[in-house]
């Protein structure tokens, strides 16, 4: 089975695979807004869409390792937000709030996590876009999948020219420093190559609208 890089499981075969991209969009629209409105008393809602969320993926063939890996760097984000509430009354009240924002945006992330990884991504923006979503934002997220490769790429090259003229082990601080130094490097060469592709694109005829193979 091909493994892309950012979804490595959406091009399986799975009955999960084979359903319509429509339908699989719709279904975690549905169950979005579904946790969304559902009130956090009535758990064993939210209890019951978790369980299909899991089904779901054990259907679709994604194991149980990758999910909690990518919830392992979804955790400390949605923590954070959520902590700010109770933090912002001196931890006195809030805490059913935080709980809230914690169990919504979990199972918001997994069903959105599994959409990615049963649709590949250029047939995800085509639903997307029979869907209604404006051109403009479908253009961005095209381009922003195919092109993070390359920063990528990059990234890995300035840290490895950085390696090759670090001849000491660095001390935490100056390590911090480099870091910093090479994120504003990233920057500024991904906004340099991002102006070169888009005159090159202009330059051969490019009107904003992406075009797929796939019929």
């Amino acid at each position: 089975m091909p493994r892309d890089f950012l979804d490595p499981y959406s091009r399986g075969n799975s009955i999960c695979h084979r359903l319509p991209d429509r339908l699989k969009i719709l279904l975690v629209l549905a169950m979005i807004i579904t946790a969304l409105f559902v009130p956090p008393e009535n758990w064993p809602v939210h209890g019951c869409m978790a369980a299909a969320v899991f089904l779901a993926m054990t259907l679709a063939g994604i194991p149980l390792r990758y999910l909690l890996v990518r919830l392992m760097f979804f955790f400390p984000m949605i923590m954070g937000l959520a902590i700010a509430v109770p933090a912002s009354t001196g931890f006195t009240k809030g805490w059913d709030v935080m709980a809230t924002v914690l169990l919504r945006g979990t199972l918001s992330f997994m069903g959105v996590l599994w959409l990615v990884n049963v649709t590949p991504f250029d047939r995800l923006l085509v639903a997307l876009r029979q869907l209604g979503l404006p051109q403009m934002l479908a253009a961005i997220l095209a381009f922003m999948y195919r092109y993070i490769f390359v920063v990528f790429d990059e990234l890995e090259r300035m840290r490895e020219g950085r390696r090759a003229r670090t001849f000491s082990k660095q001390g935490l601080l100056a390590a911090w420093k480099t870091n910093a130094q090479l994120i504003g490097m990233l920057l500024i060469r991904s906004m340099n190559r991002a102006e070169r592709v888009h005159g090159a694109m202009c330059a051969r005829g490019f009107d904003g609208e992406i075009r797929t193979l796939d019929t």
